[in-house]
């Protein structure tokens, strides 16, 4: 008689480990914490930085999970003689340089080298979740992006809102023939503008054919928001309807109390237009509204948490455990690497001040559907 199935584990290499941190709310999950009954276990914990309000060396050795000086030697970590099953790339949080165009620095690029080196060393092809975009540089993007296609790994990676309920729920049929998504973030730039491409993506993808690509980006900021809104190259039809989804009431037009707001302007191949709108703290998160083929408007919201427990990452926890167990992503590498490019190159047009084609980012086809089949 057999006993039971041996437990998947993977390999944790982190920037920070600390409260709040995204190291802390999706391994904390894996680690038993949040209420979070984990199915796969954490064999070893790399961590970048070490800073004074550190939690993940005492959550390790609460846990016994082995600290590790490298990332190699993450990797290389066996349990019971078993090798690691999945390596999870958290490269968000910590004390890393700025640049010019606004963009945080992390060391996402050398998680990804330092991480193929090993596999490659140790003869090991595991799944890879990496949170958030991939790269602030789209040649490091591009390299990570074909990296990951040519050694057909799953791969899990992105923003934790898109896999949040929407309120209130509607048919993705609606999306079919989409013309216009306008949705409205919050907070920093690049960090949780972000997270406004995914949502916008994980609208666009849904149309009718899949993914065919983006042409150009342009990012406005401060009073050009609104005189492109007054002009009418802005829908203001649309924020206004998406901000009717907020679950805290609102003041009033945001133009009356956002001091400096951020319009990004997404260009897709087939025509469709998609707007993410910053408004600093005047929403706390994301909602959005678009307009269909008939001209009807829909408009909904994430269901986040903007405080503890987060529990929109007890669903991308559930997602990375089920890639580990089974061996599939429930969303494609492409969308990621689409959205890293849609920020990256936005934060380059809002650096530049001027609209900017995407050739990187037009040739880009996919379709949602193949990667939804995963889903438990």
């Amino acid at each position: 008689m057999s006993g039971p199935a041996r437990r998947k584990q993977v390999a944790a290499i982190v920037t920070e480990y600390r409260s709040d941190s995204h190291a802390e709310v999706i391994l904390g999950r894996l680690l038993g914490q949040f209420g979070y009954h984990p199915q796969i276990d954490v064999a070893s914990l790399y961590l970048d930085q070490v800073p004074a309000n550190d939690m993940g060396l005492a959550e390790a050795q609460a846990h016994g999970v082995a600290v590790c000086t490298t990332i190699e030697e993450a990797i290389a970590i066996e349990r019971n003689g078993s090798s690691i099953d999945g390596i999870l790339l958290i490269g968000e949080h910590g004390d890393y340089p700025w640049n010019e165009k606004r963009q945080k620095l992390y060391p996402r690029r050398r998680f990804f080298e330092e991480a193929f080196k090993a596999m490659d060393k140790l003869g090991l092809a595991v799944p890879i979740f990496n949170d958030k975009h991939l790269s602030y540089r789209m040649d490091d993007a591009q390299w990570i992006y074909g990296e990951l296609k040519k050694r057909g790994l799953p791969f899990l990676g992105g923003s934790s809102i898109p896999l949040t309920p929407q309120v209130p729920d509607y048919p993705t049929g609606k999306l079919n023939k989409v013309q216009e998504i306008f949705v409205i973030s919050w907070l920093g730039l690049e960090s949780y503008g972000f997270h406004g491409m995914e949502v916008l993506q994980s609208l666009a993808e849904q149309r009718e054919g899949g993914e065919q690509g983006i042409v150009s980006v342009q990012a406005l900021e401060g009073r050009s928001v609104w005189a492109a809104m007054d002009q009418g190259k802005v829908p203001e039809d649309l924020m206004l309807q998406a901000l009717q989804m907020t679950s805290e009431e609102i003041p009033g037009h945001p133009r009356d109390h956002v001091d400096i707001p951020t319009l990004f302007m997404v260009e897709y191949r087939d025509g469709v237009k998609g707007y993410v709108l910053q408004l600093q703290r005047f929403v706390k998160e994301w909602v959005y509204a678009f307009r269909g083929g008939d001209g009807e408007i829909t408009a909904s919201r994430c269901s986040s948490e903007p405080g503890r427990p987060y529990r929109h990452f007890a669903e991308l926890t559930r997602r990375i455990e089920q890639m580990v167990i089974a061996g599939q992503s429930t969303v494609c590498a492409e969308r990621t690497f689409l959205t890293t490019g849609m920020i990256n190159m936005s934060m380059e047009s809002l650096h530049l001040g001027k609209k900017l084609a995407t050739p990187e980012l037009s040739t880009i086809r996919y379709s949602p559907a193949a990667a939804a089949k995963a889903q438990l």
